[in-house]
């Protein structure tokens, strides 16, 4: 038995401490027999009275327990229950943890798969065929790269497929040396935030908008700006007029979560904005590679002649979430701000998944299963759309933007408490529903649902909108 003496007072005062200290932190648990005496004595070297005096004040404590025959032995776990923790709460050791400790609870729950059905907006499409494909590109890259560390601005040969791939589908010209692999759009907002603001610095930020961003924005210390967002995005008309913002964050090509598509005029005039105020913006493109009308709409930096739009993807939503890879394109004096961080943050993102996805995007495998997830997303989506007019068309007004993973159906008139309602009640016939109110950073926030479909078969999707009809239905019934 591992005991640590204080040095403090006789020693059998010490043992008794060091005991009572194993007891309450839990290394001797409710119930454990203590040493004899006599091998405990022999063990740590001292006289066996010394151990016995140590024992009967742990007696005395009520924090053991002698049997006479049998030995000495922690108290039950009721006994102990009564006893105050030494315990305490640390207290936060910087200004970092202590924005983290004041940040309020996150709202944003993962996919329940217990679930029959889960109308869930941040969950990809289930491709088998890209599992193969994928499975045997890891395998390949398993035996054949050094297993050492990869450089931390991410494998070249990864971060020249990934320019290619958005000259070729986003409009973004850039080489290599302007692509940083990072492990997905969080890590890259929290390393820009550590190399662009300062405590205090303003931020914009769409509002409504992405949870997890904001939280990240908030524990650097910044101070954030909520930027209405109406049908063509942010409303870059209210952002302030003199200067004082250092970096503006947005969603163009699919705001989320309302899903609009922001107007040519409204994206000129935020990249004049960042030009004439020396600001930075922060494009996520987050599922701009799927669009259901014909009509592409090239990323936000294909259009910045300033370099002020650093562009930021991620692989979550057009493979999978587990993969944790995605990538920045920045100006290079970012760039090398932003390589510094991420090796002081995490050396590299692993060497074996950046080769296998490399292999898959020069193979011609990634493309194939971009055009067969967008053909059978769209499907998806117009079984959802379907479904809603003929289910829930009463009570849901269905806002589509033609673009992404989910549409908003809108439930005017209704309260916070219907809708609370309709959630609980969904949940218990198997329908998970997520509002879209929490996204909201002004309150009140209008009463609406984020219906996703990417994760759910067409048949799936054609029980789900009936149901949520039903729930509809009971629900406005119940509290008319």
């Amino acid at each position: 038995m591992f005991l640590q003496f204080d040095g403090n007072g006789v020693l059998y005062a010490q043992l008794a401490r060091a005991l009572k200290r194993a007891i309450l932190h839990g290394q001797l648990k409710a119930g454990a027999a203590l040493p004899a005496t006599r091998v405990l004595a022999a063990e740590l070297g001292l006289s066996r009275n010394t151990v016995l005096t140590a024992y009967e004040m742990l007696c005395a404590e009520q924090l053991t327990v002698a049997r006479v025959g049998s030995g000495t032995f922690v108290a039950t776990p009721a006994v102990l229950g009564d006893r105050p923790s030494i315990k305490a709460q640390v207290p936060a050791q910087t200004r970092y943890a202590a924005r983290l400790r004041a940040l309020p609870a996150l709202t944003i729950r993962r996919v329940a798969h217990r679930l029959r059905y889960d109308l869930h907006y941040g969950e990809p499409l289930v491709d088998p065929p890209l599992v193969t494909a994928w499975r045997r590109e890891l395998s390949q890259a398993v035996g054949a790269r050094d297993w050492g560390y990869p450089p931390s601005i991410g494998l070249r040969v990864l971060r020249q497929a990934i320019s290619e791939y958005l000259a070729r589908r986003r409009g973004v010209v850039c080489d290599a040396d302007d692509v940083v692999v990072v492990s997905g759009t969080q890590q890259a907002v929290s390393l820009l935030a550590r190399v662009l603001i300062d405590e205090g610095s303003v931020v914009a930020i769409e509002d409504p908008g992405y949870e997890l961003v904001s939280r990240a924005l908030q524990a650097h210390g910044a101070r954030l700006l909520p930027v209405k967002v109406d049908a063509e995005g942010l409303r870059v008309e209210v952002l302030p007029r003199r200067s004082g913002v250092r970096m503006i964050l947005v969603t163009p090509s699919h705001q989320f979560p309302s899903g609009a598509v922001m107007s040519l005029a409204r994206r000129t005039a935020l990249l004049e904005y960042a030009a004439q105020r020396g600001c930075w913006v922060v494009e996520d493109d987050y599922d701009g590679e799927f669009r259901y009308d014909g009509v592409a709409i090239p990323a936000l930096r294909s259009i910045d002649v300033h370099d002020r739009v650093i562009y930021v993807g991620s692989f979550s939503k057009v493979l999978f979430p587990g993969l944790r890879l995605g990538y920045v394109v920045c100006p290079r004096g970012v760039r090398d701000d932003l390589v510094a961080a991420k090796l002081h943050d995490d050396l590299g993102c692993g060497s074996m998944e950046q080769e296998a996805l490399a292999e898959l995007m020069q193979s011609g495998a990634f493309d194939r299963h971009l055009r067969h997830a967008s053909a059978e997303l769209r499907r998806r989506r117009a079984t959802l759309l379907d479904g809603l007019r003929e289910h829930c068309s009463k009570h849901l007004v269905v806002n589509d933007s033609r673009a992404g993973m989910h549409v908003v159906g809108w439930l005017p008139g209704w309260t916070s408490r219907q809708l609370e309602a309709l959630a609980a009640h969904a949940a218990e016939r198997g329908l998970g529903l997520h509002p879209i109110a929490p996204h909201y950073r002004r309150q009140p926030a209008p009463q609406g649902l984020l219906l996703g479909y990417a994760a759910l078969s067409a048949k799936q999707l054609r029980a789900a909108t009936a149901l949520l009809g039903e729930c509809l239905g009971k629900i406005a019934d119940q509290t008319a």
